[in-house]
């Protein structure tokens, strides 16, 4: 046998011992990779368990399409001022037991009203004769979840935002981070 053919085996070798590392290796993070991607799944799976969509749509001419177009009364005559005409959508849910209490969820839609992230939905909750705004433009599909705060049903934002009723309003259960701190003077 030659030195080349003796190279040549042993380089044969290698490449086969390093083809199984390889495999070996890719199938250890194809493992971890689908156990975390399911780990994930699950963790959102549990947040959005019993959740009910709010469906938006147009609705001209009805009581909650003109109490949205009321209360959205600043952005819509801006819109008119450059001559843009929003399409108003609106869903309603109950989000307390109260009889009285319901929730007007409110997009307005146009290319001058939604940002690269979309457009807003804000959230109005009516006692009696009067409306308030509860929660205030937000980015991303809404649901009611069956979970509740101080009486009032939890919303998803989006498949992992919570926000929580505070007792006067909704506040976000993600945490902000914190602020870079400032080298040098002011």
């Amino acid at each position: 046998m030659t030195i080349q053919q003796i190279l040549s085996r042993i380089r044969l070798r290698h490449l086969a011992l390093l083809t199984v590392s390889a495999l070996s290796v890719a199938a250890t993070v194809s493992a971890a990779t689908t156990h975390h991607r399911t780990h994930h799944t699950r963790q959102a799976n549990a947040v959005n368990a019993g959740a009910a969509p709010v469906i938006l749509s147009a609705h001209p001419g009805t009581q909650l399409d003109i109490d949205a177009r009321k209360l959205n009364t600043d952005d819509l005559e801006d819109a008119a001022k450059h001559h843009d005409q929003p399409v108003v959508l609106v869903g309603s849910a109950p989000l307390s037991a109260g009889k009285n209490d319901e929730a007007l969820f409110v997009q307005l839609q146009s290319a001058r009203l939604c940002g690269s992230a979309g457009c807003t939905t804000s959230v109005y909750l009516r006692h009696n004769d009067s409306w308030k705004t509860v929660l205030d433009s937000v980015n991303g599909d809404i649901s009611v979840l069956p979970t509740r705060h101080k009486g009032m049903h939890d919303l998803l934002v989006g498949k992992n935002d919570k926000w929580i009723w505070d007792g006067n309003e909704y506040q976000d259960t993600l945490s902000a981070p914190p602020m870079p701190k400032m080298n040098g003077p002011n």
